[in-house]
């Protein structure tokens, strides 16, 4: 059942969820989406979880779609681009469609946790720098292709 409110109590008794992500075997989530369970169709919203020495995903950024993030507790390294921070309660990253590759890495021995969001565009392209691979999202099946059978026209 779709509900607006989602109490502390609700959410907290909502099983976390693991989620690999498919190009990068450290980047393990445990998550509780927020966004599904209120009827939210447009934007995903997830509280999110990431173990000591785990990665939140592989370094990305997207075309279509905007995310952000919001730490609630723990700390850990952001990479935005070519620079490194460390993060903590109370910091927002936002990252426009296009921004510059991101993603979040916990060196430290507490959890960290915080709430990630973005659009659910229909069709998006997403691009892995590092590992030099795109994967595009759009009408059937995500796909992905290497850079390097990549082809200018």
């Amino acid at each position: 059942m779709k509900r607006p409110l989602q109490t502390a109590r609700e959410i907290s008794e909502r099983p976390e969820v693991r989620r690999q992500h498919q190009f990068n075997d450290n980047a393990v989530r445990m998550t509780r989406e927020l966004s599904g369970p209120a009827g939210l169709e447009r934007i995903g919203v997830h509280l999110v979880r990431i173990e000591s020495g785990r990665d939140s995903t592989q370094f990305h950024y997207h075309d279509a779609d905007e995310e952000f993030i919001y730490i609630l507790s723990g700390r850990g390294i952001a990479e935005i681009g070519g620079d490194r921070f460390e993060v903590g309660p109370g910091d927002f990253m936002g990252f426009t469609a296009p921004s510059p590759a991101h993603n979040l890495h916990n060196p430290f021995a507490e959890d960290l946790v915080y709430l990630v969001g973005g659009e659910r565009n229909p069709n998006d392209v997403v691009h892995y720098p590092r590992i030099r691979r795109t994967m595009i999202k759009g009408p059937g099946p995500r796909r992905w292709v290497d850079w390097d059978h990549l082809h200018p026209l």
